[in-house]
């Protein structure tokens, strides 16, 4: 019996199943790499495509790790009031490196240290890593969770015929649902409201000027000569 032990083992022995879900979650991030010049460069940036149970499994972990390196974007902010932008060994940065503003960076910094070598030991790549802190994680800065997301493909795989999904980011490709208005039919449409409107307005002015004698009946010449 599997007491108390959740998840799926995926055919694998736990030191495999974790390897397993650092190369996904890895895999998922260095989608987003600049490939320019990169003969294996992704097709499409953030999105991957595996099986719908890998992808239910590597989900928890991408998203833990993004809400770690997204907590630690307020300690990246202090720190970068503390730091020089002068080179690495040059006088002015080993000047730097002896003054106050080090230790008072040094302090502010060390938050987001933790939480990189943190990811790093959940992730298992330094360049997964340094995207997900750099690019990744400001994306996400004003979103609590959900930062991914799970679509099925219609079409199995071959060989096995598994059921395959597209797990992605969100933000990019979001669908954008538009409420349909119902038509009122019981109201008229504008254009015709404002004919009916003119039409009676002429109506009215017509029937002011029109004389008053008009309107009574000429009286019976032979029933006028009978009376007299």
């Amino acid at each position: 019996m599997r007491h108390r032990r959740k998840g799926r083992t995926l055919g694998r022995n736990p030191s495999h199943q974790r390897a397993l879900l650092r190369n996904l979650a890895s895999a998922l991030l260095l989608t987003e790499r600049d490939a320019e010049f990169d003969d294996n460069a992704p097709k499409v940036k953030g999105r991957i495509i595996t099986t719908v149970p890998k992808a239910k499994e590597v989900r928890p972990l991408v998203e833990k790790c993004i809400t770690i390196a997204r907590r630690s974007l307020a300690a990246q902010a202090a720190a970068a009031e503390h730091e020089t932008s002068a080179e690495r060994d040059s006088e002015e940065w080993k000047a730097w490196r002896a003054s106050d503003r080090w230790q008072a960076w040094n302090q502010a910094m060390a938050p987001a240290v933790a939480a990189r070598r943190r990811c790093l030991k959940l992730i298992g790549d330094k360049q997964a890593v340094g995207i997900l802190f750099d690019e990744i994680a400001p994306r996400f800065a004003d979103r609590p969770g959900g930062y991914t997301r799970i679509v099925r493909l219609a079409q199995p795989r071959l060989g096995d015929a598994g059921a395959q999904a597209i797990l992605e980011f969100v933000g990019v490709r979001d669908r954008v649902v538009e409420k349909s208005q119902r038509p009122a039919f019981d109201e008229a449409p504008p254009a015709e409201v404002a004919a009916a409107e003119t039409a009676s307005s002429s109506a009215e002015v017509a029937d002011a000027e029109e004389p008053a004698g008009l309107d009574q009946p000429a009286a019976d010449d032979s029933s006028a000569a009978g009376e007299k």
